[in-house]
């Protein structure tokens, strides 16, 4: 092996441990939301648009300015929840999320609520936010993951709906 080909052997390895060293330092890039939520409840399929503009006040109307008394507009009577922690039906849902205090329904450019992305095919739309949580392994810091919603639209309402929630373990003795 010639002495230029062993010191190129060299350089590669060495930057090869440095890049797998710092790894865990840049191991994950911030979930970041869209500066224009509303636009991505947009499509210009007609269809698809119209179960995106259900969703659109799902997420805007009823989750962020908790205006439940309008669920009747874009909730079917049925509204079959697959949240282990809410009851199927619009009157237990309206009632799980009916006592948030009211606020104003926001414009297009003040959301809280983080959305990264709207996807709609056939009857289904599913939208991912940007949530952020504390960081388990340093404590005061806080990390960002992609929280997923589906709905099934059905005759212009939301007639089904799925997320990622899970059962939370109940609070230890103490601390209820």
């Amino acid at each position: 092996m010639t002495p230029m080909r062993n010191h190129f052997k060299s350089i590669v390895f060495a930057l090869s441990v440095v890049t797998l060293c710092g790894m865990p330092l840049h191991a994950q890039e911030p979930v970041v939301g869209s500066k224009d939520p509303e636009s991505l409840f947009t499509s210009k399929d007609p269809k698809l648009n119209a179960n995106k503009q259900v969703v659109l006040h799902i997420m805007r109307d009823l989750l962020e300015a908790n205006h439940w008394s309008d669920a009747p507009k874009y909730l079917s009577q049925r509204y079959m929840q697959h949240n282990p922690n809410v009851a199927s039906g619009l009157e237990p849902v309206m009632k799980f999320f009916g006592s948030r205090p009211q606020g104003p329904i926001p414009d297009k450019n003040s959301w809280r609520t983080k959305v990264v992305s709207v996807t709609a095919e056939g009857d289904l739309v599913v939208v991912a936010i940007a949530r952020e949580y504390d960081d388990p392994r340093q404590p005061g810091k806080k990390y960002t993951s992609t929280w997923f919603d589906m709905w099934r639209i059905k005759d212009g309402k939301a007639d089904e709906h799925w997320d990622a929630a899970t059962i939370a373990a109940p609070a230890p003795r103490g601390q209820r």
